[in-house]
């Protein structure tokens, strides 16, 4: 709806200027402007008019440009209605609003640049080992339970991972008092040697306010960082040997997505009973555990440990993720839906479910989106 908006606003705005063109050149009248326009004054008009037709055109196929043609546009603009102040000073309205959207997008653009740069620094820092073909005597040493989800997810005859590229749906309740779900959409990319991921969303708290975020996990320490319109942060965790357990008991939840990393050199197993299993992850300095549930089949049904909410928070809180819903994309068995609930003082605060959308195992570059 505010793009709508903005497009709208940038478009009449726009075309004001095109009459004060034609004004200055006696080719139309133009009543807003009571004052006679000079025909130098005339061509910052059309100026004004061409630099804010481009940055429509910008704004529908070269999205990540539009902001720079706003600057230009906003700045011509208002250079002009100094001039007009008592005939056009309500366009400074219209100019103020369109230099915030510009201001945001560029701040969005030099967040999605980041995460690009920090990807690319996973993606080369990586060192595979030679990805074997996994046979069930790579994991005849692990519990019963472990090795009947590994057979069951579809490694056996498979290529080990070295790397892994999603993408995902949302829903969130950022607060626990939250009544509806918020929508967002979320990539990830993970190396497995060594482990390390880099995850980032985007959602909307509303109409108007967006926020964006990014969860990091690499050399054994974590970071979690939050932008309101991409520009304000109101969360930025790191330095924190609770963010960084946080963040490996994170990336220990998740190789469901890609069971072969359970075999990783960095990871403990022991039995719990016939259908759980501990596992503890040390890495780099930084340790945390995890328990997996499954059902009788080997299908994983649930993930829990004791997790730190907050570096400000004296003890952790039970963190629980659970399979929704179970399918095989490439081969590999594994869960495609989940929610995520926090334990609060008895009560459970279901936080997110998130949908698998896409998933891509071995990637030889970074995906573009």
């Amino acid at each position: 709806m505010m793009r709508i908006v903005l497009i709208i606003l940038i478009g009449i705005h726009g075309l004001i200027h095109l009459f004060g063109f034609l004004k200055a050149f006696n080719l139309s009248e133009f009543n807003a402007i009571t004052h006679p326009i000079s025909k130098t004054f005339g061509v910052l008009w059309l100026l004004a008019f061409l630099l804010f037709s481009i940055t429509l055109i910008l704004y529908f196929f070269r999205p990540n440009y539009w902001w720079l043609s706003g600057f230009f546009s906003v700045t011509i603009s208002q250079l002009l209605i100094f001039n007009y102040w008592s005939d056009a000073k309500f366009g400074t309205i219209a100019n103020l609003i369109i230099l915030f959207a510009a201001i945001v997008a560029n701040s969005y653009l030099r967040f999605e640049n980041q995460l690009k740069e920090e990807r690319n620094v996973l993606y080369q820092s990586a060192h595979p080992k030679n990805l074997e073909i996994i046979d069930k005597q790579s994991f005849n040493n692990l519990p019963l339970i472990i090795q009947k989800w590994l057979s069951n997810s579809g490694v056996i005859g498979k290529q080990d991972v070295s790397n892994v590229y999603l993408t995902q749906e949302l829903l969130l309740k950022l607060k626990p008092e939250q009544k509806n779900w918020s929508t967002g959409k979320a990539e990830q990319y993970f190396t497995v040697y060594p482990p390390a991921f880099s995850w980032n969303i985007s959602t909307e708290m509303n109409s108007i306010l967006n926020v964006v975020g990014r969860d990091k996990f690499k050399d054994g320490k974590g970071e979690m960082l939050i932008k309101l319109l991409s520009m304000i942060p109101v969360a930025n965790a790191k330095h924190d040997k609770k963010v960084d357990q946080a963040t490996l008991q994170r990336y220990l939840a998740e190789i469901v997505w890609f069971p072969s990393a359970s075999l990783s050199q960095y990871i403990k197993w022991e039995a719990i009973n016939d259908y759980s299993a501990r596992a503890t992850m040390e890495y780099d300095g930084t340790k945390g555990t995890g328990e997996f549930h499954f059902d009788a089949n080997g299908n994983f049904e649930k993930f829990v440990t004791m997790r730190y909410r907050d570096p400000k928070d004296k003890v952790p809180t039970q963190w629980t993720v659970i399979a929704t819903k179970t399918k095989e994309i490439n081969g590999i068995k594994i869960p495609v839906e989940c929610e995520a609930s926090w334990e609060l003082e008895g009560s459970e605060w279901t936080w997110l479910k998130l949908k698998i959308t896409d998933i891509r195992y071995n990637v030889n570059a970074m995906p573009i989106h």
